[in-house]
């Protein structure tokens, strides 16, 4: 778990869940998680750059829209994977599904 006041406003932390390299950002002080891994080439989100409620990213500058995941330029063709946060007690709560082998 990750405390609020580790992602300030308008910035965006990468962290571990499990094997899921994940990214959070604070907007407007609301919380969102996406995938930290760019879908156009492997390159860490969260060394981007945000702008407004958009993550650039930091290789080619594949766009992706951070609460929808949508991919908004050209290059960038898949979307990035997004995940449900919830605050409880000031800290951050990510919901990561887990894949189980049956």
């Amino acid at each position: 778990m990750t405390e609020t006041a580790a992602v300030g406003e308008g910035e965006v932390l990468g962290v571990t869940i499990g094997e899921e390299l994940i990214a959070l950002y604070r907007i407007e002080d609301t919380f969102y998680a996406t995938s930290n891994v760019c879908t156009h080439a492997f390159a860490l989100l969260s060394d981007g750059y945000l702008e407004d409620d958009c993550i650039e990213c930091p290789l080619h500058q594949a766009l992706f829209h951070v609460p929808t995941g949508e991919a908004r330029s050209r290059i960038a063709k898949r979307l990035l994977k997004t995940f449900a946060v919830k605050v409880e007690n000031d800290r951050l709560l990510v919901e990561v599904p887990t894949t189980v082998e049956v």
